[in-house]
């Protein structure tokens, strides 16, 4: 059912009359006639009696009438709900664990009254968020981006948003597990273990050149079960350890008894960008930016970051 249609007839409804209508909805008395007599071939009855006075509606233009309505109604909220600055503000996150989501919470946390949908991209690489975002599936995403801003799509903006600083969990059991702080150099020749990192994803673009700058055995071998398994691995193991972000939230029993260890010297942070295009109108977005900015953690002085987040500076 053409929803143009439905309109006319509700206008005429409203208006009682056809010219009424037709300078309502900005169209032509016979357009409006063609509309209303083509919806009432459609359904097989007659809407309107047209008298000397105009139109009033017949039995059959009474009942059909507040359907008509709420069918309006729902066109106008299913448009709604897509609608840049109607609708929530989607944000992407690789994981709700991480600093990105926990900044996203404290937002709204800020700001109660704003529709925020966090959604979460798990699968895809930066690429397949970018172009996410260029399309409008999302507003915005939180990602590590490698690539220089001459290979980005049209109208995408990338901007440094949040430097998370590397921190080593480890069981009681570990040699590493009674230091207050470490250095990168203390980590060489102990097994770091990262499952999940995929050839050609953002995060493996890190941790190869952070693996190369230090001389980190980072193990990404076996099947990633999910981040319980991980510590579950982890707190019986004198031989493993993570890198995890100290932005980042996990939760974990008491009698694991993990360890979250500060890397200084320098200290290895991971460089969140928030990626956005530069003509989303959603009030929303502006509100986002100017809290990240406002709320952008202090970093060591002393830090290191992959070759290709110095762009995003």
């Amino acid at each position: 059912m053409d929803l143009d249609t439905v309109r006319t007839f509700v206008a005429v409804a409203d208006a009682g009359q056809f010219q009424e209508a037709a300078i309502d909805l900005r169209i032509t008395q016979q357009a409006v006639s063609k509309r209303v007599a083509n919806l009432e071939r459609s359904l097989g009855v007659t809407l309107f009696a047209r008298t000397a006075r105009g139109a009033r509606l017949t039995l059959d233009g009474q009942a059909f009438l507040p359907h008509s309505r709420e069918l309006l109604r729902a066109a106008e909220r299913a448009a709604a709900s897509v609608r840049p600055g109607e609708r929530a503000l989607r944000v992407d996150v690789l994981n709700r664990r991480i600093a990105p989501a926990v900044a996203l919470q404290n937002f709204y946390r800020a700001h109660p009254g704003v529709e925020l949908d966090v959604v979460t991209l798990s699968d895809a690489d930066a690429g397949t968020a970018i172009e996410a975002v260029r399309t409008g599936e999302i507003d915005a995403t939180f990602r590590a981006v490698s690539v220089p801003a001459r290979e980005l799509p049209d109208g995408i903006l990338v901007e440094r948003a949040l430097d998370d600083p590397l921190q080593l969990l480890a069981g009681p059991s570990h040699p590493l597990a009674a230091a207050r702080s470490l250095t990168p150099a203390d980590l060489t020749g102990h097994r770091v273990w990262i499952p999940g990192i995929r050839r050609g994803t953002e995060w493996a673009a890190y941790y190869d050149e952070l693996t190369g700058a230090f001389d980190l055995r980072i193990d990404a071998i076996g099947p990633n079960f999910g981040t319980e398994a991980l510590l579950d691995a982890i707190v019986d193991s004198a031989d493993l350890a993570t890198l995890v972000g100290a932005g980042d939230r996990y939760i974990w029993p008491a009698t694991h008894d993990l360890r979250r260890i500060p890397i200084h010297g320098p200290t290895p942070v991971y460089p969140h960008a928030f990626v956005r295009r530069a003509d989303n109108p959603h009030p929303t977005l502006t509100a986002l930016r100017r809290h990240l900015a406002a709320s952008r953690p202090r970093t060591a002085t002393e830090v290191w970051a992959p070759s290709w987040a110095s762009l995003r500076a």
